[in-house]
């Protein structure tokens, strides 16, 4: 085989692969398009290969949803999913364009061109195999590679999508198969904090947090990382980083390979659950159901609320506010103190497993428990 040689432009086509993935709101208009071009064309220039994922334009996918309700009330899974393809397809495009009007070349690719090969379960596949014998080969020949994100083909060729925050799992998937350097998930936050800051004071952003915590993290509602893509990328052995479109690659918190610490490293809040009792939780349901016992031993069923259809008569709507570190469920003077933070709040349950103290309240009570938890819990930066 001959050895790479550069672009006409004068690219590298050797070089640390770089993966970056910028969501809806960062290519939401034409001047969020424009300042990702420049972003990415800012990292070429320091000797990095670019494959970059692309998440719809704004609010595209929800309005194309809405459309298809609007022309039908049962629209089948697998039009959908060519439906909202579209709007990935549109982001990748335009990037590209944008790209080449800076002087560096670059090739858009959908999911099916790109490799990603999955299962037949439409509106929520899951990522089987990677083939990027196309990406390789744009990268040899010194173009950035946009990827539309959320999408894939399964072995039947049907057009794929992956469900929520499938861009982030493409991101990851393709740096696992491509041996990237990292994966930087962009978005308008600048990495992952301690809390959020829009509701607890004193909350920081990380520099550094293991993959394990992430994942913990994730899985309790912290909204800037996606659960499937952050486990996946912990099973892949891929170094995250979690960024600010506004600021330079780089920047935000790095997530690499690694077990959650001892201390408690961040609090998180899902406040789109419900409480209801065990016997009264339909079939229909049960897709969406957790389980916990109450304090007086009665079943409870926990039921992620955004995964149901129409209501559920007696639910109660919950939250769960989360600590997560290996020491709160492992030292007991320090799940004395955390529960000692929240017990003038109304707690219906808490449990302790893990690497992780979760309670469950009422979800006005839960920005007060998420206060007082990072503060008997959290370390000050220092």
């Amino acid at each position: 085989m001959s050895e790479p040689t550069a672009s006409p432009a004068g690219l590298p086509a050797a070089g640390p692969i770089l993966v970056q993935k910028y969501g809806g709101s960062s290519v939401s208009d034409v001047a969020g398009i424009h300042r990702v071009a420049q972003r990415v064309v800012a990292a070429v220039r320091q000797g990095h290969r670019l494959v970059v994922v692309v998440s719809a334009m704004g609010n595209t996918t929800n309005e194309l949803l809405a459309l298809a309700r609007a022309v039908s009330r049962d629209p089948g899974r697998r039009e959908l999913d060519l439906l909202v393809s579209v709007g990935e397809r549109v982001s990748m495009t335009l990037l590209a364009m944008a790209i080449a009007d800076l002087g560096v070349p670059a090739a858009s690719f959908t999911g099916s061109q790109s490799g990603i090969i999955t299962d037949t379960n439409h509106v929520a596949a899951r990522v089987l195999a990677v083939r990027p014998h196309r990406i390789e080969n744009a990268l040899q020949q010194g173009n950035v590679a946009i990827v539309a994100g959320f999408q894939g083909v399964s072995r039947t060729g049907e057009v794929t999508t992956l469900g929520r925050g499938g861009s982030d799992t493409t991101a990851v998937v393709l740096a696992a198969a491509l041996g990237a350097e990292s994966c930087e998930l962009c978005s308008d936050v600048d990495g992952v904090f301690t809390a959020d800051p829009r509701a607890v004071d004193g909350a920081r952003r990380l520099a550094a947090l293991p993959l394990d915590a992430a994942v913990a993290l994730s899985r309790a509602g912290a909204k800037v990382l996606h659960a499937q893509a952050v486990e996946r990328a912990r099973q892949l052995g891929v170094e995250l980083q979690a960024a600010a479109t506004a600021r330079p690659a780089g920047s935000g918190t790095r997530l690499p390979p690694g077990p959650s610490p001892d201390e408690t490293v961040g609090i998180a809040v899902d406040d789109q659950l419900l409480l209801l009792p065990l016997d009264g939780v339909p079939a229909s349901a049960e897709g969406a159901l957790r389980l916990c016992t109450t304090g007086a031993g009665v079943p409870q069923a926990l039921l992620d609320a955004r995964n149901l259809h129409g209501q559920l008569a007696g639910a109660q709507p919950v939250a769960t506010v989360t600590a997560v570190g290996r020491r709160v469920v492992q030292d007991p003077a320090t799940l004395r103190r955390a529960l000692a933070a929240v017990a003038d709040q109304p707690v219906l349950h808490w449990q302790s497993a893990g690497e992780q103290l979760t309670v469950v309240l009422p979800r006005p009570a839960a920005p007060a428990a998420a206060a007082a938890l990072h503060a008997a819990l959290v370390a000050p930066a220092g």
